[in-house]
């Protein structure tokens, strides 16, 4: 299994990320992540989830890219692509507070897959945060030209993306990506010590707080999300991107290695 639950109590979970070699995002990736998402949803009791990493050096590297196109096809709960804008909708609009605690590298998809959580915090020491797609000849699909401009503003949505760049986590909390970063010995108790406090307040509070909040703050639009991931797709397809891919793919890529640990160096 790729998600392990360890149940704090009833109404604060820990989700353990575990896909070696480096926690790629693909399909059986996106299929695991909306059993479990069910499972979440079902749970009347369940006030606070943390999603952390089991790889130190890897919270989800990015999107597979060999499989790219096996993605699970059709409509989730909220009428967006099941293979991910889906869940990352789903978790904005759950009664539960989702955080994300973060070592190792977040890219492209894996940075997309933390700006769908309530709360992101990192390790110092640990944690990198970059959007790549530029480096295979795309862009970011399916939500993240969406989300990140409402974390960071547009002129440092525009630097992430346009850049490929790797940035580390106090430069992310500077720019809004994430909330806060903090030494990678103290990361686990501030994480722990705000989700149990969250846990102890009114579920019916907490709900309405996010829903209030969903509603009074504008969210990414489906026909928005759809339309870039159905770009993104699509741009897979033309010549640079397949060379470009196929290069990082024959050096290494979704390989423990150089090139994912400095993976903005080989774009």
């Amino acid at each position: 299994m790729i998600f392990t639950t360890k149940k704090i109590n009833e109404n604060y979970w820990k989700i353990a990320i575990d896909h070696p070699p480096v926690n790629v995002f693909d399909p059986e990736f996106s299929t695991q992540l909306r059993t479990l998402m069910d499972e979440l949803e079902a749970n009347e009791q369940l006030k606070v989830v943390v999603f952390e990493s089991a790889n130190p050096e890897f919270y989800v590297a990015h999107a597979e890219l060999v499989n790219i196109f096996e993605f699970p096809k059709g409509e989730g709960k909220t009428g967006l692509s099941k293979s991910w804008p889906d869940v990352a909708k789903r978790l904005e609009q759950a009664s539960f507070v989702s955080i994300a605690s973060i070592r190792g590298r977040a890219r492209g998809l894996g940075s997309e897959f933390v700006q769908a959580f309530d709360m992101r915090f990192a390790s110092k020491e640990k944690a990198l945060f970059a959007q790549v797609e530029i480096g295979i000849g795309s862009f970011p699909g399916g939500g993240g030209l969406e989300r990140l401009p409402l974390l960071t503003g547009k002129a440092r949505a525009l630097e992430i993306i346009l850049g490929g760049e790797d940035f580390d986590a106090e430069t992310a909390a500077a720019y809004g990506w994430i909330n806060r970063a903090f030494a990678d010995s103290e990361l686990d108790a501030f994480v722990d010590n705000l989700a149990t406090r969250i846990a102890s307040f009114d579920l019916k509070i907490i709900s309405k707080i996010k829903a209030t909040m969903n509603e009074r703050v504008v969210l990414p639009r489906n026909e928005h999300i759809m339309e870039t991931q159905t770009a993104f797709f699509q741009s897979l397809t033309e010549p640079e991107a397949r060379t470009r891919i196929k290069t990082l793919l024959d050096q290494g890529l979704q390989t423990y290695g150089d090139v994912e640990l400095n993976l903005s160096k080989y774009l």
